[in-house]
């Protein structure tokens, strides 16, 4: 079965011409041109991956992205049209995987869909024959096979992105992962000047899952000015 994507844009010839790109790549797609509709397909039907389009007129992207956060972990892409730092950030505090500021190249935008796929599909595939499935670190518990964390015995929902940085860490235990490696090892891209905030962001997101607190830090201990590190 193709993946299903939900793209939600108001602006009808940018929809379009995405869902064109998309159909082409053999997805499965599923337009919304207001966040109303938008909202009901994403009670109703299920998803791989959301593009969604942040300024919208009746229901905006960030809480459209509240909205799937509830219960689903698939990744999803933010489309604006304002290059502001604050809106990056809450749109990754709020669980967004990426974010592409209008105007985009539709080639550019199709090779992110497929890196987030490739990591929502595979995220926790990474375990070889001679390692064990699951990793046990003082309550926390990630499971390999079933790509799942639970901390003291309780599930933790994490997104892709925030599964990808608990098992790196937790792989390189006792090792300092600066944050470039971090980035570079779960994004699979070039380290830039807003890389760091990214990487902060989807940080304290994660220890706010797991019950983490970042000042006496139970798992994920931060080195300032080099990285993280779960001893």
């Amino acid at each position: 079965m193709n993946e299903r994507i939900l793209v939600v844009d108001d602006e009808k010839a940018i929809a379009d011409l995405v869902g064109i790109y998309l159909t082409k790549e053999g997805f499965d797609v599923q337009i919304a041109y207001s966040g109303a509709d938008a909202a009901k397909a994403i009670l109703e039907q299920k998803f791989d991956l959301a593009l969604l389009d942040v300024m919208l007129p009746d229901i905006d992207g960030f809480e459209l992205l509240r909205t799937i956060r509830v219960s689903h972990t698939y990744p999803v892409i933010m489309l604006t049209a304002r290059d502001a730092q604050q809106d990056k950030i809450e749109g990754l505090s709020l669980g967004a995987d990426d974010y592409v500021v209008k105007p985009f190249r539709p080639l550019e935008l199709i090779a992110r869909v497929h890196a987030q796929l490739r990591r929502y599909t595979s995220y926790g595939s990474r375990a070889q024959a001679t390692e064990l499935p699951t990793l046990q670190l003082d309550g926390l518990e990630i499971n390999r096979d079933a790509r799942s964390v639970t901390v003291d015995g309780a599930p933790v929902r994490l997104t892709p992105i925030e599964y990808s940085i608990l098992l790196y860490l937790a792989e390189h235990r006792g090792s300092v992962v600066p944050v470039e490696d971090l980035f570079r090892a779960v994004w699979n891209e070039d380290f830039m000047p807003g890389s760091n905030n990214t990487v902060m962001v989807h940080i304290r997101h994660l220890r706010e899952k797991i019950g983490d607190d970042a000042q006496k830090p139970r798992f994920i201990k931060n080195v300032w000015g080099v990285g993280y590190i779960i001893e």
